[in-house]
């Protein structure tokens, strides 16, 4: 999952991503969301990862992991109202926010994980720009690379189990990104092919 990343994003789309952050408006009352979305494999963690401390000194930065959100391999679809519901909702009326936690070992909801507060709050993973999540973001970036690279980059950070559920997986993402036009209405478009 996202907490076996490795590797470095390009500083071209970190500064791309941060610059984008510095001169946006909130559209999540004093919060300025920066969700960086798009399929598995992608490298949307990895860029997380550089984008938080480039944004740490002129402000608090808190990173959601969707991950965390997904209720299992056949719920992608209804993880964008669970974002907006328990975190973009009440941080936009200036309240505390939690969400609660998947456990993929257990197949069930195990926890709950505050949000600090902040001044950034970074959004990874697929299904963070989709709506309705989509307009509490103020900065929106989709995050693609090469089919077969994903798909290597994805079973080489999940292992052999992952293999399986890919296809599985890679349509929810298909048939979300579609319907929601995400990718047409990002406002950076990164392709990490190349890393």
């Amino acid at each position: 999952m996202w907490d076996q990343v490795a590797g470095e994003a390009r500083e071209e789309h970190v500064l791309a991503v941060v610059s984008r952050a510095l001169a946006a408006r909130p559209r999540c009352g004093p919060v300025v969301v920066v969700a960086i979305d798009g399929p598995s494999g992608a490298g949307k963690t990895t860029l997380a990862r550089a984008v938080q401390p480039e944004l740490e000194p002129t402000g608090p930065v808190a990173v959601v992991h969707m991950d965390h959100l997904y209720p299992g391999w056949d719920g992608l679809a209804q993880a964008p109202e669970l974002l907006t519901t328990q975190v973009l909702e009440p941080l936009s009326r200036g309240e505390q926010a939690a969400y609660r936690l998947w456990s993929w070992v257990r197949d069930a909801w195990a926890g709950t994980r505050e949000v600090p507060q902040c001044r950034f709050l970074v959004v990874e993973g697929c299904g963070s720009s989709v709506q309705p999540a989509g307009s509490y973001a103020a900065v929106s970036v989709f995050v693609d690379a090469d089919v077969a690279l994903r798909r290597r980059r994805g079973i080489d950070r999940d292992g052999e189990a992952y293999r399986p559920k890919w296809q599985r997986w890679a349509d929810q993402e298909t048939a979300l990104f579609a319907a929601d036009a995400t990718r047409e209405r990002a406002d950076l478009v990164l392709d990490t092919s190349r890393l």
